[in-house]
């Protein structure tokens, strides 16, 4: 099983929409029993909590479930667990890296997947509230990802 967990600050916009996308995304590809995906913040805030009403609203104009999805805070166990571990901002990674074993770890920056881009990370909704335009790069991206996956792993 190959394993993907996306991590943001809070775990309430970016990375549960990226989760929520890319299981999506697996389903649709048949893959759902080889690949698993997850998310996490590097925060405590809103552990718990279901996804922003933004990216809820979001996630149900394109009927994509985000069902049984609740915010928890990265752990450092996390960094040994997960084959690609994305943070969607310079911040994200570097508190990853900063994690006991994320100097060994694979971090990754979400828009690395999309060089071609002028953002260099995923603007956070929660301060933007553009919902719509983080939803383009996560959509943009994960096909990205998926396909990397299945070049490397499957």
């Amino acid at each position: 099983m190959v394993s993907v967990l996306f991590v943001c600050l809070g775990n309430i916009c970016r990375s549960p929409m990226a989760e929520a996308v890319l299981r999506h995304k697996v389903v649709q590809k048949g893959l759902a029993r080889s690949i698993s995906v997850d998310s996490a913040g590097t925060g405590d805030w809103h552990i718990g909590s279901v996804p922003h009403e933004g990216t809820r609203k979001l996630l149900d104009s394109w009927k994509i479930s985000y069902e049984g999805m609740a915010a928890r805070k990265v752990v450092s166990q996390d960094l040994q667990d997960f084959d690609y571990i994305i943070g969607m901002d310079n911040s994200n990674v570097a508190n990853l890296r900063k994690l006991p074993g994320g100097d060994e770890a694979v971090i990754l920056k979400f828009m690395d997947l999309l060089p071609d881009e002028k953002l260099r990370e995923v603007p956070d909704p929660y301060f933007t509230g553009n919902f719509e335009e983080v939803y383009q790069l996560i959509n943009a991206g994960c096909d990205i990802l998926l396909d990397k996956i299945i070049q490397e792993k499957l």
